[in-house]
């Protein structure tokens, strides 16, 4: 099996704030993995691509991309739905050139669309994206917000209907947590994810709203809401081969912590 922790971009502690300087500090800090965040514009061409991609294999760094924000791919306004096309493409393009594994994507809003209907739309548009034929993996993100695109269940029926092996899910167990508003099953969600040869995720902790007694997608600090250490420990049981980018405020604290919760478990990384 093998584990591999990093920031959601530049760590906050690399002296040089750019992608490079920040693959830099990872490797400095003995990380092995980066997103590198398109989530405000696609800030690197494809050359600049072809850099990032060179260093990172170098200092023996998984990528992976995180696309833009601004995507709607079930919007009502088809230039929007072109628009964000466009954006999960070009973030595919440059995850290409600098070889990343995946590109993580906030899909869509469901709208005035049935769980039916936006189903049947976001397959159809999801075959035409890959169609192009881009190597890196397509990962729909798992969403907080039930008025978004989507739950785990509703993404592995969209993977298992697109029998497309470059289309994939991207595990956010923080957005899990507060869909369930604070439940969470390591192990069943593990179980549904048995046919990947490889899982991509995220973590973090969130946010506890008091007065509504309610958890909201605001990331927090790695302490216990969700608790890592049972995930770690059905990681190491079922002997999963996954990829951890830390979302919490403090990235690279929080992977140096996942880290350590993995070799205080006996885990070698």
């Amino acid at each position: 099996m093998k584990v591999y922790l990093g920031p959601a971009g530049i760590p906050g502690s690399a002296e040089e704030k750019t992608t490079l300087g920040g693959l830099m500090k990872v490797s400095e800090l003995e990380l092995n993995a980066m997103e590198v965040e398109f989530v405000r514009s696609i800030y690197l061409n494809r050359r600049m691509a072809e850099e990032v991609g060179e260093e990172a294999k170098k200092l023996k760094i998984q990528l992976t991309v995180h696309a833009p924000y601004f995507i709607n791919l079930l919007s009502e306004k088809k230039d929007v739905v072109e628009a964000s096309k466009k954006r999960v493409l070009d973030s595919l393009d440059r995850a290409e050139a600098m070889n990343a594994e995946a590109v993580v994507v906030h899909a869509a809003y469901y709208g005035k669309l049935s769980e039916e209907e936006a189903f049947n739309k976001m397959h159809e548009i999801t075959l035409n994206i890959l169609d192009k034929g881009f190597k890196p993996k397509l990962a729909y993100e798992t969403m907080a917000k039930k008025s978004q695109f989507a739950d785990l269940d509703t993404l592995l029926k969209l993977i298992n209907k697109a029998k497309n092996n470059r289309l994939t899910v991207c595990v956010d167990f923080a957005h899990l947590f507060v869909r369930s508003n604070g439940k969470i099953d390591y192990g069943e969600i593990l179980s549904k994810l048995e046919r990947f040869t490889h899982i991509y995720s995220h973590f973090s902790n969130v946010k506890y709203n008091v007065k509504t007694k309610k958890f909201i997608d605001v990331h927090e600090p790695i302490n216990n809401h969700p608790s890592f250490k049972p995930l770690a420990e059905e990681i190491l049981k079922r002997k999963v081969n996954i990829t951890i980018i830390s979302e919490s405020p403090i990235l690279e604290l929080d992977s140096l912590k996942m880290k350590k919760i993995f070799q205080d478990l006996g885990l070698k990384i």
